[in-house]
């Protein structure tokens, strides 16, 4: 391995790509949310008018695909660094067309569709979305599931979210900071939590957030930064997305911390994404994620997430927010199998960096040679694999239980034939 070369690929890569801020460049405008309520609410709405300016990367990109084309990728580092500099050279183009329909087709390269269907498998992210939405609307018909209350102002979520990441990473700094300028409620990076201000929190954003972006998204990019031989682990690399939120959002399923609202929300921005590549515009998405129960500010927030490509419509996506369950499928049935294979280490991969799970494999050699460190920060539920398999082989399990066959009187009725069966014998 040409250790030289790789340590002058690996800093140019960190510090080209940093200029490539991919959610920062597509943020709207605060006062978009209320110009279209006012018309919403007059019955006379407007498409919103967003300008977006387009970053000047245009050198930053040649210089990340020189990286890519001088790496051997025959070498797993060399690989890594060529897949994590084209990632940015290709976010970096994405944001060089905002507005046109070639923003949508480098958007689609990094985060994939929702409509994709895995190899040796049918199932794709719309099926999922689909069957989620499907089992949530029968089960919020129940009363006896109560609504949520959001009655945390951000200043007090604020400061209870500080004193928990201070005792999870004793070893580092890690401010939480009010921001007004955010469509999400939070936002996590290496050093620094971004808060909503203008957001109220419930006590589920709490554990939701904190097991989300706290404890894989932070934990992930600060292991990645203590690494002393590759750098590029502690990016953020677009490539990574996918695999990130998976975890993230296993890690909320885990814990418990997910509820049924959090569940629809994801499923319902899934179909929300189809329905913008096949030509519905910010008014359709809007209207749909209102018809699907959430309030007038959750859904202008929800289609403005998809439409973070300076238009709101003629198929100009940003089809991120499909990842969130295409990453759990995929994170999930990672660790099935690596589980099953007697493979533990490879779990503790993923939280050395920001890897997806093919770089996990890859460059495990590396991290069993001790060339890359084990990560410092991994929350509780990755680490006890005893606990991590017991739930893999359940889910795996209670999978082939077919629900629309029972009823609660089959409870009734079990009962009877458990003693039946008994006097027969």
């Amino acid at each position: 391995m040409n250790l030289s070369k790789i340590q002058k690929l690996d800093e140019a890569t960190v510090k080209v790509s940093k200029k490539i801020k991919v959610l920062n460049t597509l943020l709207w405008p605060a006062e978009a949310e209320d110009k279209f309520l006012q018309g919403w609410r007059k019955g006379k709405p407007e498409l919103p008018q967003i300008a977006l300016t387009k970053p000047d990367v245009v050198d930053n990109i040649s210089v990340l695909d020189s990286i890519a084309g001088k790496c051997d990728e025959q070498n797993p580092v060399e690989k890594f660094l060529a897949e994590t500099a084209s990632s940015y050279a290709d976010a970096g183009r994405m944001l060089n067309h905002i507005g046109t329909p070639e923003f949508t087709r480098y958007s689609t390269r990094i985060y994939g569709r929702p409509d994709m269907e895995y190899k040796h498998q049918t199932m794709t992210a719309i099926d999922g979305a689909k069957f989620l939405l499907d089992v949530t609307e029968r089960l919020m018909g129940n009363q006896s599931i109560q609504p949520t209350q959001f009655d945390i102002s951000a200043a007090d979520f604020a400061g209870w979210l500080k004193s928990e990441v201070d005792e999870f990473f004793d070893k580092d700094a890690v401010e939480v900071v009010i921001d007004q300028n955010m469509s999400s409620k939070a936002l996590a990076g290496a050093t620094r939590i971004r808060v909503r201000g203008s957001a109220m929190f419930s006590p589920l954003d709490k554990d939701q957030l904190l097991f989300h972006e706290a404890y894989v998204h932070t934990a992930t990019q600060l292991n990645g930064k203590k690494q002393t031989n590759l750098k590029s682990l502690g990016l953020g690399a677009p490539r990574t997305t996918r695999t990130q939120e998976g975890i993230a959002v296993l890690a909320e399923l885990i814990t418990n911390a997910m509820d049924i609202n959090r569940l629809r929300r994801i499923a319902l921005r899934v179909i929300a994404v189809k329905m913008a590549l096949e030509g519905a515009d910010f008014i359709d998405l809007f209207k749909y994620f209102l018809e699907n129960g959430q309030s007038e500010i959750e859904s202008v927030r929800s289609a403005q997430r998809i439409f973070r490509g300076g238009a709101v419509k003629d198929k100009v996506v940003f089809t991120k927010d499909a990842v969130y369950l295409q990453g759990l499928f995929e994170v999930h049935t990672f660790l099935r199998i690596a589980i099953r294979d007697n493979r533990p280490d490879l779990v503790r991969n993923l939280f050395a960096g920001r890897l997806t799970i093919a770089d996990a494999v890859r460059l495990h050699p590396l991290f069993e040679s001790g060339w890359l460190l084990s990560p410092v920060y991994m929350p509780g539920w990755a680490t006890d694999l005893r606990r991590l398999a017991a739930m893999m082989a359940y889910s795996a399990f209670v999978g082939n239980i077919a629900l629309e066959n029972v009823t609660l009187q089959r409870a009734i009725e079990l009962e009877d034939e458990i003693k039946a069966l008994s006097v027969s014998q």
